[in-house]
């Protein structure tokens, strides 16, 4: 599965991950090198609704906001 990154400035990823035999969708932001790196997991979700509520709540993103990242 791809994941999805925001357009304006890379900072927030949204991936697909199968836990537990159910797929679910991580969102993370990611913090630029020149702040120390990483990354902080901010909820994950089962559904297309409850990630739109989860970024509307922890983000200034919208679903239309995301694009898919390029394959590796």
């Amino acid at each position: 599965m791809r994941d999805w990154i925001c357009g304006c400035c890379g900072r927030w990823r949204v991936s697909v991950e199968l836990i537990h035999g159910r797929y679910r969708y991580r969102l993370v932001r990611r913090y630029p090198a020149r702040f120390g790196g990483g990354k902080d997991v901010l909820g994950e979700v089962g559904t297309v609704a409850e990630l739109d509520d989860l970024l509307h709540r922890r983000t200034p993103l919208t679903l239309a906001d995301l694009h898919e990242t390029n394959p590796a």
